[in-house]
């Protein structure tokens, strides 16, 4: 019997994923959490965490998993998000999460997803995949995490100096971040770099507000 440890702040999101898995005599849910904190409050419980990316209380789904992996002895850690970007997912897998699929996948493969993390085995979405097999194809054109993140905040429309003080980084190392990634992009300005991201699914789109400094 494999212990599921569901993480998500929608309740109809634990509902159906609890409906979802209910029938299924091979898992056997032990607990929700509806905060990041929560989750890893909760994660000795469990065999497997289900885990959304994105809470409302300050700690993102990547630092919990961080957190959980961290511990000797504690559970594998399925990434089940809505969220396919490289920033996303680059945070997701090095935290340490066994899997990462979306929440769009039919039951059975969440089912299957479940039983492989169970085992230790990496179980990814086919997109998400896809996205890490180009990264190793063309690496020279892969954002970091970080700079995946920088660019994010830009979508946002955060200044340079806004972006330092969220990442506590200098300014000077946001500016390096992101003319890297004008070059790996080919781009010479924060909203061409950000179309150019937002296109290939390096980041999720967002307005873009025009701050320098």
């Amino acid at each position: 019997m494999i212990r599921v440890l569901i993480a998500d702040d929608h309740p109809i999101v634990r509902s159906g994923l609890r409906a979802v898995l209910h029938g299924d005599p091979d898992f056997t849910i032990v607990a929700e959490a509806a905060t990041a904190q929560d989750a890893v409050r909760k994660a000795g419980l469990a065999d497997v965490v289900l885990m959304d990316l994105r809470f409302g209380d300050g700690m993102s789904g990547a630092r919990a998993t961080a957190a959980i992996t961290a511990a000797a002895h504690g559970p594998r850690v399925l990434v089940l998000t809505t969220y396919d970007s490289d920033a996303d997912i680059l945070a997701a897998i090095e935290a340490g999460a066994t899997g990462y699929l979306l929440k769009d996948a039919p039951p059975e493969d969440l089912a299957a997803a479940i039983r492989a993390a169970a085992r230790g085995q990496s179980a990814l979405a086919p997109a998400v995949a896809a996205r890490l097999v180009d990264r190793t194809r063309d690496p020279a054109a892969a954002l970091s995490a970080r700079e995946a993140e920088v660019l994010g905040l830009v979508a946002e429309g955060l200044s340079n100096l806004a972006i330092s003080r969220r990442l506590h980084l200098s300014q000077a190392t946001v500016k390096s971040h992101l003319v890297h990634v004008y070059a790996k992009l080919g781009v010479d300005s924060r909203t061409a770099a950000v179309a150019a991201a937002t296109a290939r699914g390096l980041i999720n789109g967002h307005p873009v507000v025009h701050r320098n400094v």
